[in-house]
């Protein structure tokens, strides 16, 4: 490893209150902290315990005072209206000053929580900002969400305003907000005090008594000062998706979130004031929390927000085009975006349209990155290709190629090392640590550094449960993997993708690897079904490549042998089924678990987040057919 990085991340675990006190210098405190960590009621620590800011502060007045107000701090790219508008930092200032005064109108004070049901618009941005500039506790739940989801959602953060529009774009497609928002506060039993709207020119919502105009309220606005808070109080809370029964909401505080976004936009990514930066991600996920809005402002760099798909119909090289238009120097995206782009144009031949020469690095995470679509985009781009890996939980990443701090060699199917602040283990099912090569659960050892989740909205012990009790001393990640002889950590999917051959646990991730990197398979899933005599066997779902005969029964063979040779016989495939699509998130995620739950006769309902139902719905009779 590199001689640079052993040495800070051996002081970031050896004396984390030294390491964190010197990182809490990268932002601006009311009042400074001198508890760098308190650790009096544990499993429950508390960052900057005393210390006291505001982070709207820090990701807009002070670069307005240092006298960086001219410089673009929002650039807000729409594939769905061709607009581009540009804001810069006292621009945006002055736009979120006077929202929060709209807020404080309605009756919003510090504490109390604001829902934000929104597309990818400037306003959802501002929004967040102003409800940090007074204290209040956004809460953004990704537009688009059906009501009954929105409506657990209010019922659990109890806000005193919704935040909406009337209408989100996705693709040719609009979406119509307002009704989804009316339908969400009537079955709610908590009842907002008011719903702003924001009015779209593609549909006009039809107001009721308790509705607010975004634009009208705006025009007779004061803009409010910031409101200082305690570095312990909530900034957000995010509700992780898939969840039964009550939403699970990640709590961020102030002061931990700050400084760790601060270290790591400029350690792990490498960007810094005037650099401009493009994470194609939603405001909606914790990416578009942590990566489009707070930590590119806090360190007075340029953020790029973009509405619309970047790849597919009509324009697979829309990718290309922000990035030459806007001289994008870092790009955060997942995997599943360049797989589209390589299944639409393989041969790489929309590049030549573009000046990509500003591009330093492209940065992946959301899922495991295939060394397929690795190599595919190192050959095109001919920039560092880096994965690295975290959670909604954890809001930064737990392990990452630093670029900005040391860079390594890069390992295609691993994020390479722990990041500072995070002591990662790999143990077995004892809470042992396991050999290098072998697989095991990861998990991090208390405290978790800054910026990670305290504890979950009004629910203790639900926090207690769900990540500390299975290892104690430990948060449990979910995610199982290895590490290399040369430390590095290979991340291979939830633990509930081990499945069990014969007694063999085997990694589906681990399989997919080999599947993805068949020249004729666009993309993949595998996922483990019953079988009498072996109790699982995995079974593999490919998407094929543009151009390819999708009835090939060559290229299944062909799959089932490279499987055989890679990872052995016990690792053979039942099947190999092609077919025209995976079901996927809104983000792009493929829905693994809800396959499985299909496949296992389950027939869970998918969530509210999927992108086309009828993908799943097509494929759900291939999922229960006896292989």
């Amino acid at each position: 490893m590199g001689t640079i990085y052993d040495e800070v991340y051996r002081r970031s675990i050896s004396d984390p209150r030294a390491f964190w006190g010197e990182a809490a210098n990268l932002i601006d405190w009311v009042t400074a902290p001198v508890v760098i960590v308190d650790d009096s009621r544990p499993p429950f620590y508390r960052w900057f315990a005393d210390g006291e800011l505001n982070t709207s502060v820090n990701a807009l007045d002070r670069h307005v005072d240092a006298g960086h107000g001219d410089r673009v701090a929002l650039i807000h790219d729409s594939a769905v209206t061709n607009e581009v508008t540009r804001y810069t930092y006292a621009e945006l200032q002055n736009e979120v000053a006077l929202f929060a005064g709209v807020l404080q109108v309605q009756g919003v004070a510090k504490g109390d929580r604001v829902i934000i049901y929104l597309s990818m618009v400037p306003e959802a941005l501002i929004a967040m900002l102003a409800c940090a500039r007074i204290g209040a506790v956004h809460s953004v739940v990704f537009g688009g969400f059906a009501p009954e989801e929105l409506a657990a959602r209010i019922d659990d953060a109890l806000p005193q305003v919704v935040v909406t529009a009337s209408c989100g774009i996705e693709g040719r497609r609009i979406i119509e907000y307002k009704p989804m928002v009316d339908e969400a506060i009537r079955i709610s039993t908590h009842e907002p005090v008011s719903t702003i709207v924001l009015q779209r020119p593609q549909v006009r919502a039809q107001m009721g008594d308790h509705d607010v105009d975004w634009q009208e309220a705006l025009s007779t606005a004061q803009p409010a000062d910031p409101v200082t808070v305690r570095a312990t109080d909530p900034l957000y809370i995010l509700y992780t998706s898939g969840t039964t029964g009550r939403p699970k909401g990640i709590v961020r505080d102030s002061g931990g979130h700050a400084v760790a976004l601060s270290w790591s936009m400029r350690n792990v990514y490498d960007i810094g004031p005037g650099d401009v930066w493009w994470a194609a991600s939603d405001v909606g996920w914790v990416v578009g929390h942590s990566y489009i809005v707070y930590a590119p402002l806090i360190v007075g760099a340029t953020t790029v927000m973009f509405e619309g798909k970047p790849v597919g119909t009509p324009d697979a090289g829309a990718f290309w085009r922000v990035i030459s238009e806007h001289r994008v120097k870092g790009l955060f995206t997942a995997p599943t975006a360049i797989r589209a782009i390589k299944k639409e144009d393989p041969e790489g031949t929309l590049l030549a349209d573009y000046d990509v020469s500003s591009l330093d690095a492209l940065f992946f995470a959301g899922e495991r990155l295939d060394p397929d679509t690795y190599e595919w985009a190192t050959q095109m781009l001919g920039v560092p290709v880096i994965d690295n890996w975290w959670q909604t939980e954890t809001g930064w990443p737990i392990a990452a190629n630093l670029r900005g701090l040391d860079p390594m060699p890069i390992k295609p199917g691993s994020p390479t090392v722990a990041v500072p602040g995070f002591a990662v283990r790999v143990v077995d099912d004892s809470g042992s640590d396991v050999p290098a090569g072998v697989d095991g659960a990861i998990v991090i050892d208390l405290p978790l550094p800054p910026g990670t989740l305290p504890t979950l909205w009004g629910d203790d012990e639900r926090y207690v449960a769900s990540y500390l009790s299975m290892f104690p001393g430990c948060y449990t990640t979910g995610d199982g993997g290895f590490r290399d002889e040369d430390g590095y950590l290979f991340v291979m999917g939830r633990t509930d993708d081990v499945i069990n051959v014969a007694g063999h646990r085997l990694s589906t991730g681990s399989i997919e690897a080999v599947v993805a990197a068949h020249p004729a398979v666009a993309e993949c899933a595998v996922i483990g079904v019953h079988d009498p005599l072996k109790g699982q066997l995995p079974r593999a779902f490919i998407v094929c490549k543009a151009g390819i005969d999708m009835a090939d029964d060559t290229i299944h063979a062909q799959i089932k042998a490279a499987v055989r040779e890679r990872i052995g016989a016990i690792a053979s495939l039942k099947d190999v089924v092609t077919v025209p699509a995976l079901p996927k998130t809104r983000s792009g995620k493929i829905l693994r678990k809800t396959m499985r739950s299909i496949a296992d006769g389950r027939d869970e309902p998918p969530p509210s987040t999927i992108e086309d139902p009828a993908v799943l719905e097509a494929l759900a009779p291939m999922l229960r057919a006896s292989p």
